[in-house]
Parts: C-alpha cells; sequence; structure tokens
C-alpha cells in the first residue's frame, strides 16, 4: 500500500473510531434510561402507573444513582404511543413538592409541583408526539377533564419523578405517603402488555448493566429505541455523522457488516466513550473546572441539554433524573480544603458560620456517596444531615450548634 493509501486509510479509521466514540456518548441516555425502566419491572411494576417509595432508601437501593433521604419518591414509566395520559395531582399543602417529567433522553420537558404549578390539585394532561386532535378515539375521553394545563413529550416513552420533602418521624411519613397514594395516572388508552427484560431482579444497577453492553448489543439497542423515540431536530447534523456506522433509528445495527479494522475502530471508540463517561468524576483523577473552594457545580442545565451529548450522558450516569436548576442545585465535592481526594481513613469537618447556612427555599442537606453514587453502609445507618436536623427531630437529636452560632458538622467513617 502507498504512503498515500495508508495515511488516507489511516485517516478513515480515525474518523470511524471518533464517529463511534462521539455516536455512544449521544445515545447512553437513552439506552440507559431504558434499562433503568426495565430493571423495576421486575417486582411487578407496570407501565403507565404509579410506584411509590413509601420509606427513605438504604445503601440496598440500586434503582437509581444518587438518591436522597430528603424526599419520598413516587415514580411512574409512562408509554404514550396510543395516547394521552392525565395526570391527577392532589393539594399538598405546607410540603414543598416536585414532579419532574422527562423524554426518553432526560430532557425536563415539565416540572409540576410546588414551584410552578402551586399548592392546589388538578388534572394536567401528558401528551405524545405523535397524538393531535384527529385520534378521534381518545379524543372524547381527554376532553372529559377539565385540565388545568397540556404538556408535551418529544418521545413516547417518558419518566415522571416524583419527589415530596419528609421528615424522619414515622406520623409525618404517613402524611406523605397519604399524598402519594392521591397521585394518580389515567391513560385514556392502555399501550399493549410488554414483555419483561429480566425475569428476576437485576444483580446489578443500571448503570453497571450498560456498561456490560458490548458494541453490537448497545448500538442495536439504541437503534430499536430511536424508532419510537427520535432524536431532536437540532441533533440532525449529529445523526447524519452517525449514519455512516449504522446508526439509523429503527434499522437493525450489525458489527459484522464492516470489515475487521473498521469494526475494531468502532468498539475502540464505544471503549473510549464509556470509559469517558464513566470516569468523569467517578474515578477521582480529574478536578471539576469550575470550583470555589474545591466545591463545584458542574451541571448548570440539567434538564436542558440541546446538543451538550456529553454532559447530557454524565448526568444520566452521575444523576439520572435529576431536577431541574430552578428546582434542586447540586453542589458536590471529593476535594478536601487543600485539594487533596477525599479518603474515608481522614475525619473531616464542614464549618458554616454564623447566618451562613445554605439560603434554601425549601430544605438542604448533605449526603455522602461510594464511588458508585450509593449509600455508604454504616453502623448508626445515617447517610445525610441538613436543614431537616434542625428543625423538625426531637431536642435531644437536634444539630448542635457552636457558642459562636456557627455550624460544624463532622465526616468520619
Amino acid at each position: 500500500m502507498s504512503n498515500k493509501l495508508e495515511k488516507e486509510n489511516s485517516e478513515f479509521l480515525k474518523f470511524v473510531k471518533q464517529t463511534a466514540h462521539d455516536a455512544y456518548i449521544f445515545g447512553y441516555p437513552l439506552v440507559l434510561m431504558d434499562v433503568t425502566k426495565w430493571s423495576q419491572m421486575y417486582s411487578g411494576v407496570h407501565i403507565n402507573t404509579f410506584v411509590s417509595e413509601k420509606n427513605f432508601p438504604d445503601p440496598s437501593f440500586k434503582n437509581v444513582v444518587s438518591p436522597n433521604v430528603d424526599t419520598l419518591y413516587t415514580n411512574a414509566w409512562l408509554d404514550l404511543s396510543c395516547g394521552p395520559i392525565i395526570l391527577n395531582v392532589p393539594q399538598i399543602t405546607k410540603r414543598y413538592y416536585v414532579m419532574e417529567l422527562l423524554d426518553a433522553w432526560t430532557n425536563v420537558f415539565a416540572s409540576i409541583g410546588t414551584r410552578t404549578t402551586g399548592i392546589g390539585s388538578g388534572d394536567f394532561g401528558i401528551i405524545g408526539p405523535n397524538w393531535n386532535e384527529s385520534y378521534q378515539e381518545t379524543l372524547p375521553a381527554f376532553r372529559e377533564h377539565s385540565v388545568v394545563r397540556e404538556y408535551r413529550s418529544p418521545t413516547n416513552m417518558a419518566w415522571i419523578i416524583g419527589r415530596i420533602h419528609a421528615d424522619y418521624e414515622t406520623k409525618r411519613h404517613l402524611v406523605v405517603n397519604e399524598y402519594q397514594n392521591q397521585f394518580k395516572l389515567k391513560p385514556l388508552k392502555n399501550p399493549p402488555t410488554c414483555k419483561k427484560d429480566y425475569d428476576n431482579k437485576p444483580k446489578h444497577s443500571p448503570p453497571e448493566i450498560v456498561a456490560k453492553l458490548d458494541t453490537q448489543e448497545f448500538f442495536n439497542r439504541l437503534n430499536m429505541l430511536m424508532a419510537d423515540n427520535p432524536p431532536a431536530p437540532d441533533d440532525a447534523i449529529a445523526m447524519m455523522r452517525f449514519k455512516e456506522i449504522g446508526i439509523i433509528p429503527g434499522i437493525p445495527f450489525n458489527l459484522d457488516n464492516f470489515p475487521r479494522e473498521v469494526k475494531k475502530a468502532i468498539e475502540c471508540g464505544v471503549k473510549e466513550a464509556s470509559d469517558e463517561i464513566c470516569d468523569f468524576n467517578l474515578i477521582p483523577t480529574k478536578k471539576p473546572a469550575k470550583q470555589t473552594n474545591f466545591w463545584s457545580l458542574p451541571l448548570e442545565n440539567v434538564g436542558r441539554y440541546g446538543t451538550e451529548y456529553l454532559q447530557r450522558a454524565i448526568v444520566a450516569y452521575l444523576l439520572l433524573g435529576g431536577n431541574l436548576p430552578e428546582d434542586a442545585v447540586y453542589a458536590n465535592t471529593r476535594y478536601d480544603s487543600e485539594g487533596e481526594i477525599l479518603n474515608g481513613k481522614n475525619k473531616y469537618t464542614i464549618r458554616f458560620p454564623k447566618e451562613k447556612l445554605p439560603p434554601v427555599k425549601a430544605f438542604w442537606s448533605l449526603t455522602m456517596y461510594n464511588l458508585k453514587q450509593q449509600f455508604v453502609p454504616n453502623e448508626i445507618n445515617r447517610y445525610a444531615l441538613g436543614s431537616r436536623d434542625i428543625e423538625n427531630v426531637k431536642p435531644e437529636d437536634k444539630l448542635q450548634f457552636n457558642k459562636d452560632g456557627s455550624l460544624t458538622m463532622y465526616l468520619q467513617h
């Protein structure tokens, strides 16, 4: 082979590798959403039906990453392919709550709750991308409801993640549980019964399951999912490039169709992309770009990613189902005040000066996670401290302020 041909071949393989890398990052949130949905189906969870966590999660909870012990979850997976779904929300007073509605690509297309729709009850219409008033079969049923507001999902797959602020005490838990019981979904037409992907409880968390998918499995799943959950119009340029390696909505992907060198380049690109997503912030070798005192707020556009595909993938990996910035702020760190990586062998303190607690309108907390973004098991079963430990606990359990009015929190294994 001449030098010119060798160079051209080398450049082509670089293009293939980079395209596969970018396609993996692009498709990661969609595949992770699908795996997360089906990993919850093993317990009898049904599509278009609410499921509520009546108690706080513990370290055994693996359904999602970065859980919290400040709210109780109520969530539902939606299939909008057969028509709209009516969401009935109860009146919720004296408690902050939020229900984020995510499309299949993890974009938040609606936020219902204290901040946006208030404390009153009401019916909300959730509509899929292909439904309109020409669908006579479901139109009369839709008009029967006094819908407060309509929300259109860009994809047929959607996820409602509801969070209601809760306290430690059992009696107050029961109040929140009653609210949870009052959330209702009414599909105007149910989709066909879906076959479960797993007959038994998955042994791994959704991110671990996705990481174990080989190139063939990942891209084929992505192509099939994109048939019902198409990319956004702004993704058209990226999709034209991905088409070069067989990433096409609804078309089966076959890695064996490519020559050996091309196949190897695709697999190499996928491996590098997977490592880039999983290593970001979890394997402590990189410091976040934007920091204050080694704390970072890297997730400025959670839920509204546009064409920021890498950020969308990283947020899905670290914080799948994260709230909009208007609803929650996720400050985080893996470093101490000297810039050294946090180590479980050390003992740390965090000090808040007098009258300088986090300025929030609802609540704040400090939560400790392991490298997989799950709770750290400990003898006293404490996974977070925050405003709830100041306001709504027994006197003997309250956080104690220092004589000068400051608050010191201790973090130690």
